[in-house]
């Protein structure tokens, strides 16, 4: 892996040398945009709005739209006037209990590899965190943006994980959100028994990308067969509306205790294979 960034972590006058790598990847399936006669690939162009003309990169500058059709130029120079110290540390300012912190703040995850030099301090931090259960809430500068962030462990490795500020965050308030609404006890009775008997053990590797796999596959199937249409695979049907809640959720019960006997008997005959 490459770092995507150097620097370090500073809270009181400890400073710990690291360097952050990406903890994601995106899987997203690339398209290319085709002339269909042909399947020549058609390519972008930088073209201004003012006479549709195309624009070469020396061209262009980064301009900052302050009011409508009016913009600010910043140069390269005027980026570096913004304190350089900022773009280099992970500066802890405080250390906050995480069930505190409401999950929608956390946005994207990197995990933090110490410089040799700074392995014990690393330890100590990751260590002490996890005993007390705690995160250090930090503010940090990748490229041209400061973002909070948090340093918090998961087994051996610490984690950078940037968040949203506040104000970044988009309030429910218009929401039509369901109120006063009456729920009989045996209807909650029932949504509790189906939680019940859902839950099971997080295993992050059995939820798969159903879509992307599904795509995959139309793909290899049309590039072995060009020449082919292949069918379309049948939909479920679904109600289109429910009438009988309590009704649903006792089918549903039904069906779910379906499913586990099954489990438990693919499980029991495992063991005996075994």
């Amino acid at each position: 892996m490459r770092a995507i960034w150097k620097g370090s972590i500073t809270f009181g006058l400890i400073n710990i040398p690291i360097s952050l790598f990406s903890a994601t990847r995106s899987e997203e399936l690339k398209f290319r945009l085709l002339r269909a006669s042909d399947l020549s690939p058609v390519n972008y162009k930088r073209v201004a709005e003012s006479d549709g003309k195309e624009v070469p990169w020396d061209q262009i500058v980064k301009g900052y739209e302050y009011e409508k059709g009016k913009f600010i130029v910043l140069k390269d120079e005027d980026f570096k006037r913004v304190d350089i110290e900022a773009t280099q540390t992970v500066d802890i300012i405080d250390f906050v209990a995480l069930e505190e912190i409401n999950p929608m703040f956390f946005h994207k995850p990197y995990y933090i590899e110490p410089v040799k030099s700074g392995a014990k301090a690393y330890a100590l931090l990751r260590e002490t965190l996890a005993s007390e259960n705690k995160v250090g809430i930090a503010k940090v500068v990748i490229k041209t943006k400061q973002y909070l962030a948090s340093v918090k462990p998961t087994g051996d490795v610490l984690l950078l994980e940037l968040m949203h500020f506040t104000d970044e965050l988009v309030q429910p308030e218009n929401l039509q959100l369901p109120k006063n609404i009456e729920i009989r006890k045996a209807e909650k009775d029932m949504a509790k028994q189906l939680i019940h008997q859902m839950t099971d053990k997080w295993e992050p590797e059995k939820y798969r990308d159903d879509y992307r796999e599904a795509v995959m596959k139309l793909i290899e199937e049309k590039a072995a067969h060009p020449d082919e249409a292949p069918k379309a695979a049948p939909k479920p049907k679904r109600e289109s509306k429910v009438i009988d809640l309590a009704e649903v959720l006792k089918r549903s019960l039904a069906e779910t205790q379906k499913k586990s006997r099954g489990k438990r008997e693919s499980t029991v005959k495992l063991k005996k294979a075994a």
